[in-house]
Protein backbone atom coordinates (compact mmCIF):
# COMPACT_ATOMS: atom_id res chain seq x y z
CA UNK A 1 0.00 0.00 0.00
CA UNK A 2 3.14 2.30 -0.75
CA UNK A 3 1.71 5.63 -1.87
CA UNK A 4 3.34 7.52 -4.96
CA UNK A 5 4.30 10.88 -5.19
CA UNK A 6 1.06 12.76 -6.54
CA UNK A 7 -1.64 11.17 -5.10
CA UNK A 8 -1.91 14.66 -2.18
CA UNK A 9 -1.61 18.16 -2.32
CA UNK A 10 0.78 19.71 -0.87
CA UNK A 11 -0.92 20.69 2.47
CA UNK A 12 -1.96 16.72 2.88
CA UNK A 13 1.65 15.91 2.55
CA UNK A 14 3.05 18.19 4.62
CA UNK A 15 0.13 17.83 7.26
CA UNK A 16 0.78 13.61 7.26
CA UNK A 17 4.89 14.80 7.41
CA UNK A 18 3.77 16.52 10.05
CA UNK A 19 2.16 13.87 12.48
CA UNK A 20 4.34 11.37 11.28
CA UNK A 21 7.51 13.29 12.81
CA UNK A 22 5.28 14.11 15.78
CA UNK A 23 4.51 10.22 16.18
CA UNK A 24 8.37 9.18 15.53
CA UNK A 25 9.19 11.80 18.11
CA UNK A 26 7.29 10.50 20.55
CA UNK A 27 7.89 6.82 19.75
CA UNK A 28 11.60 7.68 19.99
CA UNK A 29 11.22 8.69 23.67
CA UNK A 30 8.42 5.85 24.58
CA UNK A 31 10.72 3.34 22.93
CA UNK A 32 13.62 4.16 25.94
CA UNK A 33 11.19 2.01 27.89
CA UNK A 34 10.85 -0.99 26.03
CA UNK A 35 14.71 -1.05 24.86
CA UNK A 36 16.40 -4.00 27.04
CA UNK A 37 18.73 -6.92 26.58
CA UNK A 38 16.48 -8.35 24.76
CA UNK A 39 14.35 -5.92 22.70
CA UNK A 40 17.24 -3.68 21.42
CA UNK A 41 18.91 -6.56 19.61
CA UNK A 42 15.55 -7.76 18.14
CA UNK A 43 14.74 -4.23 16.57
CA UNK A 44 17.08 -4.02 13.89
CA UNK A 45 16.24 -7.76 12.62
CA UNK A 46 12.43 -7.48 12.91
CA UNK A 47 12.55 -3.98 10.70
CA UNK A 48 15.12 -6.72 8.25
CA UNK A 49 12.17 -9.04 8.36
CA UNK A 50 9.51 -6.87 7.17
CA UNK A 51 11.83 -5.31 4.70
CA UNK A 52 11.85 -8.86 3.75
CA UNK A 53 8.71 -10.07 3.69
CA UNK A 54 6.93 -7.13 2.19
CA UNK A 55 9.01 -8.37 -0.76
CA UNK A 56 6.90 -11.00 -1.08
CA UNK A 57 3.88 -10.12 -2.89
CA UNK A 58 1.34 -12.62 -2.97
CA UNK A 59 -2.45 -13.12 -4.61
CA UNK A 60 -5.31 -12.20 -3.69
CA UNK A 61 -7.57 -11.81 -6.29
CA UNK A 62 -7.64 -11.88 -9.89
CA UNK A 63 -4.85 -9.64 -11.15
CA UNK A 64 -3.87 -8.19 -7.61
CA UNK A 65 -1.58 -9.12 -5.44
CA UNK A 66 -1.01 -8.15 -1.23
CA UNK A 67 1.67 -8.21 0.71
CA UNK A 68 2.79 -7.46 4.51
CA UNK A 69 2.43 -4.32 6.36
CA UNK A 70 4.03 -5.64 9.53
CA UNK A 71 2.68 -2.97 11.78
CA UNK A 72 0.79 -5.34 13.85
CA UNK A 73 4.18 -7.65 13.95
CA UNK A 74 6.46 -5.26 14.73
CA UNK A 75 4.49 -4.10 18.00
CA UNK A 76 3.87 -7.55 19.39
CA UNK A 77 7.89 -8.14 18.64
CA UNK A 78 9.06 -5.58 20.32
CA UNK A 79 6.46 -2.91 21.51
CA UNK A 80 4.41 -0.30 20.19
CA UNK A 81 6.79 2.46 20.48
CA UNK A 82 9.72 0.81 18.78
CA UNK A 83 7.31 -1.30 16.53
CA UNK A 84 6.33 2.43 14.45
CA UNK A 85 10.42 3.08 14.51
CA UNK A 86 11.20 -0.20 13.31
CA UNK A 87 8.39 0.73 10.36
CA UNK A 88 9.17 4.36 9.94
CA UNK A 89 13.12 3.28 8.97
CA UNK A 90 11.64 0.33 6.51
CA UNK A 91 9.66 3.02 4.64
CA UNK A 92 12.31 5.75 4.65
CA UNK A 93 14.80 2.93 3.17
CA UNK A 94 12.11 2.12 0.65
CA UNK A 95 11.03 5.62 -0.27
CA UNK A 96 14.60 6.65 -0.33
CA UNK A 97 16.84 3.62 -2.30
CA UNK A 98 13.90 1.43 -4.07
CA UNK A 99 11.90 4.15 -5.08
CA UNK A 100 8.79 2.27 -3.37
CA UNK A 101 6.48 4.86 -2.28
CA UNK A 102 6.88 8.56 -3.04
CA UNK A 103 9.08 11.18 -1.02
CA UNK A 104 6.56 13.47 -0.62
CA UNK A 105 4.23 10.85 0.56
CA UNK A 106 6.33 9.51 2.95
CA UNK A 107 4.28 11.33 5.64
CA UNK A 108 0.52 10.09 4.49
CA UNK A 109 3.39 6.35 4.23
CA UNK A 110 4.18 6.42 7.59
CA UNK A 111 1.17 7.79 9.44
CA UNK A 112 -1.43 4.81 7.66
CA UNK A 113 1.33 1.85 7.68
CA UNK A 114 3.21 2.61 10.61
CA UNK A 115 1.15 4.54 13.11
CA UNK A 116 -1.74 3.36 12.16
CA UNK A 117 -1.38 -0.16 12.05
CA UNK A 118 0.90 -0.84 15.20
CA UNK A 119 -1.87 1.47 16.77
CA UNK A 120 -4.86 -0.78 15.85
CA UNK A 121 -2.69 -3.94 15.71
CA UNK A 122 -1.65 -3.28 19.66
CA UNK A 123 -4.69 -2.42 20.56
CA UNK A 124 -6.58 -5.43 19.04
CA UNK A 125 -3.55 -7.29 20.48
CA UNK A 126 -3.77 -5.72 24.01
CA UNK A 127 -7.56 -6.67 24.48
CA UNK A 128 -7.58 -10.29 22.74
CA UNK A 129 -4.81 -10.88 25.58
CA UNK A 130 -6.91 -9.17 28.18
CA UNK A 131 -10.12 -10.94 27.32
CA UNK A 132 -8.49 -14.25 26.92
CA UNK A 133 -4.84 -14.39 29.03
CA UNK A 134 -2.40 -16.69 27.14
CA UNK A 135 -3.84 -16.72 23.50
CA UNK A 136 -0.97 -14.86 21.91
CA UNK A 137 -1.28 -16.10 18.70
CA UNK A 138 -4.97 -15.67 18.11
CA UNK A 139 -4.60 -12.33 19.47
CA UNK A 140 -2.01 -11.67 16.80
CA UNK A 141 -3.70 -12.95 14.22
CA UNK A 142 -6.65 -10.99 15.03
CA UNK A 143 -4.64 -7.97 15.73
CA UNK A 144 -2.77 -8.31 12.02
CA UNK A 145 -6.03 -9.15 10.34
CA UNK A 146 -7.81 -5.76 11.56
CA UNK A 147 -4.69 -3.56 11.22
CA UNK A 148 -4.78 -3.63 7.50
CA UNK A 149 -8.20 -2.61 6.51
CA UNK A 150 -8.15 0.00 9.07
CA UNK A 151 -5.05 1.37 7.30
CA UNK A 152 -6.52 1.24 4.14
CA UNK A 153 -9.49 3.11 5.24
CA UNK A 154 -7.15 5.50 6.87
CA UNK A 155 -5.82 6.27 2.97
CA UNK A 156 -9.64 6.87 1.49
CA UNK A 157 -10.28 9.46 4.53
CA UNK A 158 -7.31 11.46 3.48
CA UNK A 159 -7.15 10.89 0.10
CA UNK A 160 -10.86 12.09 0.35
CA UNK A 161 -10.28 15.42 2.23
CA UNK A 162 -6.90 16.07 0.14
CA UNK A 163 -6.35 13.71 -2.93
CA UNK A 164 -5.61 15.02 -6.42
CA UNK A 165 -8.51 13.66 -7.59
CA UNK A 166 -12.43 13.21 -6.92
CA UNK A 167 -13.48 10.03 -5.91
CA UNK A 168 -16.63 8.66 -4.53
CA UNK A 169 -15.46 7.79 -0.71
CA UNK A 170 -18.56 4.91 -0.75
CA UNK A 171 -17.15 3.31 -3.86
CA UNK A 172 -13.81 4.07 -2.83
CA UNK A 173 -13.55 2.94 0.89
CA UNK A 174 -15.41 -0.27 -0.32
CA UNK A 175 -12.88 -1.25 -2.72
CA UNK A 176 -10.12 -0.55 -0.47
CA UNK A 177 -11.74 -1.80 2.22
CA UNK A 178 -12.41 -5.12 0.26
CA UNK A 179 -9.24 -5.81 -1.17
CA UNK A 180 -7.69 -5.08 2.03
CA UNK A 181 -9.41 -7.19 3.94
CA UNK A 182 -8.09 -10.06 1.85
CA UNK A 183 -4.59 -8.74 2.24
CA UNK A 184 -5.05 -8.75 5.98
CA UNK A 185 -5.96 -12.21 6.02
CA UNK A 186 -2.52 -13.06 4.52
CA UNK A 187 -0.75 -10.59 6.97
CA UNK A 188 -2.72 -12.26 9.87
CA UNK A 189 -1.31 -16.04 8.60
CA UNK A 190 2.20 -14.43 8.29
CA UNK A 191 1.77 -12.40 12.19
CA UNK A 192 0.59 -15.69 13.69
CA UNK A 193 2.84 -18.27 12.02
CA UNK A 194 5.76 -15.60 12.80
CA UNK A 195 4.85 -15.03 16.38
CA UNK A 196 3.94 -18.52 16.75
CA UNK A 197 7.65 -19.58 16.31
CA UNK A 198 9.33 -17.10 17.90
CA UNK A 199 6.87 -17.78 21.22
CA UNK A 200 8.27 -21.44 20.53
CA UNK A 201 11.52 -20.90 20.30
CA UNK A 202 12.29 -18.14 22.77
CA UNK A 203 8.80 -16.49 24.53
CA UNK A 204 11.10 -14.15 26.12
CA UNK A 205 11.66 -12.23 22.73
CA UNK A 206 7.94 -11.84 21.68
CA UNK A 207 7.23 -8.50 23.88
CA UNK A 208 3.50 -8.79 24.14
CA UNK A 209 3.37 -12.13 25.40
CA UNK A 210 5.64 -11.50 28.32
CA UNK A 211 4.11 -12.36 31.29
CA UNK A 212 1.27 -14.00 29.13
CA UNK A 213 3.07 -16.89 27.48
CA UNK A 214 3.06 -20.35 28.41
CA UNK A 215 5.33 -22.72 27.20
CA UNK A 216 3.45 -25.44 24.36
CA UNK A 217 3.06 -28.28 25.61
CA UNK A 218 2.69 -31.75 23.40
CA UNK A 219 1.27 -34.48 24.75
CA UNK A 220 1.77 -38.16 22.75
CA UNK A 221 -0.64 -40.75 22.79
CA UNK A 222 0.75 -42.48 25.66
CA UNK A 223 -0.02 -39.66 27.68
CA UNK A 224 3.76 -38.11 28.01
CA UNK A 225 4.41 -34.89 27.27
CA UNK A 226 7.37 -32.78 25.72
CA UNK A 227 7.12 -28.76 26.70
CA UNK A 228 8.63 -26.66 24.06
CA UNK A 229 9.89 -23.54 24.82
CA UNK A 230 11.25 -22.58 28.11
CA UNK A 231 9.61 -20.39 30.81
CA UNK A 232 10.60 -16.76 30.82
CA UNK A 233 13.23 -16.01 33.59
CA UNK A 234 14.94 -18.79 32.18
CA UNK A 235 15.43 -18.28 28.17
CA UNK A 236 16.17 -14.60 29.28
CA UNK A 237 19.34 -15.81 29.91
CA UNK A 238 20.33 -17.80 27.17
CA UNK A 239 22.36 -15.92 24.34
CA UNK A 240 20.76 -13.86 21.79
CA UNK A 241 23.23 -15.00 19.06
CA UNK A 242 22.20 -17.88 18.08
CA UNK A 243 18.53 -16.50 17.34
CA UNK A 244 19.43 -13.36 15.93
CA UNK A 245 21.84 -15.10 13.38
CA UNK A 246 19.28 -17.51 12.49
CA UNK A 247 16.86 -14.89 12.35
CA UNK A 248 18.78 -12.86 10.10
CA UNK A 249 19.55 -16.22 7.81
CA UNK A 250 16.15 -16.44 7.23
CA UNK A 251 15.52 -13.04 6.48
CA UNK A 252 18.39 -12.89 3.79
CA UNK A 253 17.10 -16.21 2.41
CA UNK A 254 13.30 -14.47 2.09
CA UNK A 255 14.65 -11.68 0.07
CA UNK A 256 17.49 -13.04 -2.04
CA UNK A 257 15.45 -15.89 -3.02
CA UNK A 258 12.48 -16.03 -2.06
CA UNK A 259 11.47 -12.56 -3.65
CA UNK A 260 12.08 -14.34 -6.97
CA UNK A 261 8.42 -15.61 -6.66
CA UNK A 262 6.75 -12.77 -5.56
CA UNK A 263 3.92 -12.03 -7.30
CA UNK A 264 3.77 -9.64 -10.52
CA UNK A 265 0.77 -8.07 -9.82
CA UNK A 266 -0.21 -4.82 -8.93
CA UNK A 267 -1.02 -4.72 -5.01
CA UNK A 268 -4.30 -3.45 -3.17
CA UNK A 269 -3.85 0.38 -3.49
CA UNK A 270 -2.45 0.19 -7.32
CA UNK A 271 -5.55 -2.19 -8.67
CA UNK A 272 -8.26 0.68 -6.48
CA UNK A 273 -6.39 3.47 -8.36
CA UNK A 274 -7.15 1.95 -11.84
CA UNK A 275 -9.84 0.38 -11.02
CA UNK A 276 -11.69 4.03 -9.70
CA UNK A 277 -9.65 6.09 -12.57
CA UNK A 278 -7.28 8.19 -10.28
CA UNK A 279 -3.95 6.44 -11.01
CA UNK A 280 -3.04 8.93 -13.37
CA UNK A 281 -2.40 11.10 -10.51
CA UNK A 282 0.76 9.30 -9.78
CA UNK A 283 3.91 11.08 -10.32
CA UNK A 284 7.45 9.92 -11.21
CA UNK A 285 9.80 9.30 -8.42
CA UNK A 286 12.75 11.53 -7.73
CA UNK A 287 15.29 9.25 -7.70
CA UNK A 288 13.09 6.93 -9.87
CA UNK A 289 16.57 5.97 -11.81
CA UNK A 290 18.40 4.74 -9.35
CA UNK A 291 20.07 1.24 -9.77
CA UNK A 292 17.97 -0.11 -6.93
CA UNK A 293 14.94 1.51 -7.85
CA UNK A 294 11.73 -1.13 -8.34
CA UNK A 295 14.02 -3.47 -6.67
CA UNK A 296 17.17 -3.71 -9.23
CA UNK A 297 14.62 -3.47 -12.08
CA UNK A 298 15.85 -0.39 -13.32
CA UNK A 299 19.47 -0.95 -13.05
CA UNK A 300 19.61 -4.61 -14.18
CA UNK A 301 20.12 -5.82 -10.94
CA UNK A 302 18.49 -9.24 -9.58
CA UNK A 303 15.81 -9.04 -7.20
CA UNK A 304 17.84 -10.88 -4.91
CA UNK A 305 20.28 -8.75 -4.87
CA UNK A 306 18.45 -6.04 -4.72
CA UNK A 307 16.75 -7.56 -1.47
CA UNK A 308 19.66 -8.32 0.39
CA UNK A 309 21.10 -5.31 0.29
CA UNK A 310 18.03 -3.33 1.55
CA UNK A 311 18.19 -6.29 4.34
CA UNK A 312 21.78 -4.95 5.43
CA UNK A 313 20.80 -1.21 5.12
CA UNK A 314 17.38 -1.78 6.96
CA UNK A 315 19.31 -4.28 9.55
CA UNK A 316 21.90 -1.72 10.50
CA UNK A 317 19.71 1.35 10.38
CA UNK A 318 17.24 0.18 12.45
CA UNK A 319 19.71 -1.55 14.85
CA UNK A 320 21.65 1.71 15.44
CA UNK A 321 18.24 3.85 16.01
CA UNK A 322 17.13 1.44 18.51
CA UNK A 323 20.83 0.99 20.34
CA UNK A 324 21.05 4.96 20.16
CA UNK A 325 17.22 5.54 21.48
CA UNK A 326 18.52 2.79 24.76
CA UNK A 327 21.67 4.57 24.76
CA UNK A 328 20.52 7.77 25.52
CA UNK A 329 17.83 6.22 28.40
CA UNK A 330 20.57 4.47 29.99
CA UNK A 331 22.77 8.11 30.26
CA UNK A 332 19.47 9.85 30.94
CA UNK A 333 18.89 7.84 34.36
Amino acid sequence: MHVPDGFFNAATSVSAGVVAAAGVAVCLRGARRELDDRTAPMAGLVAAFIFAVQMLNFPVAAGTSGHLLGGALAAILVGPYTGVLCMAVVLLVQGVFFADGGLTALGVNITIMGIVTVLVGWGVFRLVTGLARGKVVIAAFLAALISVPASALVFTLLFWIGGTAPIEIGAVAAAMGGVHLLIGLGEALITAATVGAVLAVRPDLVYGARGLARPLVLRGAEGESTTVGEPEPVAATRSLKPFLLGGVGVTLVLAGLVSFFASSSPDGLEAVAENEGFIERSSDHLFGGWALADYGDVGGIPVGVAGIIGVGLVLLIAGAVAYAARRRNEIKV
